[in-house]
């Protein structure tokens, strides 16, 4: 009969211990509850990263800087003709107005770079431009003094007959390297470049015939 009794104690249903049961149900619960926060923190993420790759490629799009020339003007020309050396002496400063425009909804950071002048495809003249940065859709105005290199004119051949014609054939050219940071996330490499050809008239002391070429490249 004792062995019986003991058989019957052990052999109750679950049913028959409510706390084993209110355990189960408790541990049950907190594991969908953690599931669907989960859930909820997955389906958040997704949908951040989604927004953000829909602003990079929308309103956050980077766009090319532009450089522009906008004015080219004679500051100081002084020339004579040696006709006895067959030389020619020349001093001549150049103003040259330039401006950068950042199109973009973020700011464009750009590296030390400089204007270049140019006689004939040999460089002349040379004026650094300091790196900085852009706001968001704003223009920067710069004024650039470029002092012609006399001596590189002189060796060249053709230079005589130019200045003795009255017209002196000029080129600037400005590159500026720089990045745009979407979102702060991605960084793209920009060049903006522009160049322009010009002609200075000796006679009487004035630029004219530009022509100029603008190209930016990611």
């Amino acid at each position: 009969m004792e062995v019986e009794s003991l058989r019957n104690k052990n052999d109750k249903s679950p049913m028959e211990n409510p706390q084993s049961t209110s355990d189960a149900a408790r541990v049950l619960r907190n594991r969908r509850k953690w599931k669907n926060i989960c859930f909820v923190i997955i389906g958040v993420l997704v949908f951040i990263v989604v927004l953000f790759v829909i602003l990079a490629f929308t309103v956050f799009k980077a766009k090319r800087p532009v450089t522009t020339i906008d004015d080219v003007s004679l500051r100081d020309l002084k020339v004579s003709v040696d006709l006895a050396r067959f030389q020619v002496l020349l001093n001549a400063t150049l103003d040259v107005d330039i401006s950068i425009k950042n199109p973009n909804k973020v700011g464009f950071k750009f590296k030390d770079s400089n204007t270049q002048l140019n006689y004939r495809g040999q460089q002349v003249g040379e004026v650094p431009i300091p790196a900085g940065k852009i706001s968001a859709d704003k223009t920067v105005p710069m004024n650039l003094t470029l002092t012609v290199m006399a001596d590189r004119l002189i060796s060249d051949s053709k230079f005589f007959s130019d200045v003795t014609s009255g017209e002196l054939p000029l080129s600037s050219k400005t590159e500026i390297p720089g990045k745009v940071s979407v979102l702060n996330m991605f960084r793209i490499s920009v060049v903006s470049s522009s160049s322009c050809d010009f002609t200075v008239f000796l006679s009487n002391s004035s630029v004219g015939d530009q022509n100029c070429k603008y190209k930016t490249k990611f």
